[in-house]
């Protein structure tokens, strides 16, 4: 099947998922919104969507666990307004090492959606596939 730009599903689908990993999310926005609107194929706008659900999860999850070393540093602030110091060198570290390996996790992950997509399939994603059939 092909889209309405004359590429087909599975190619488009593909390009998405290596948009999301490459691009911001304006671009992946984008592609969305005109799937979403323009095409009809089902697969397409789960797959699309799909993308999108995934860049996000992982924004969020880095975030949140970003939230630990702001939270070591707004208390290290605070101890620096009474002249002393609060650091925990070793956790800092362990968060540096889980953002690395959320990292590469997540490229291997949409490297994988983006070669299955070729082929039409996917890989399932238990709460990412709940949340979208929910919500699609």
């Amino acid at each position: 099947m092909k889209t309405k730009l004359g590429i087909s599903v599975a190619m488009f689908a593909a390009g998405t998922y290596l948009l999301g990993l490459f691009s911001g999310y304006l671009a992946l926005l984008l592609i969305a919104g005109y799937v979403l609107i323009c095409e009809s194929d089902e697969w397409l706008k789960k797959a699309v969507v799909k993308a999108l659900v995934v860049t996000v999860a992982f924004s969020l999850i880095s975030a949140i666990i970003g939230l630990i070393p702001n939270a070591i540093s707004l208390v290290d602030g605070l101890f620096s307004i009474f002249g002393g110091h609060f650091s925990i060198l070793f956790i800092s570290r362990i968060i540096s090492f889980i953002n690395t390996v959320l990292s590469v996790f997540e490229k291997l992950l949409m490297l994988a959606l983006a070669f299955l997509a070729l082929d039409g399939k996917t890989i399932k994603l238990p709460v990412i596939d709940e949340f979208i059939e929910k919500h699609m």
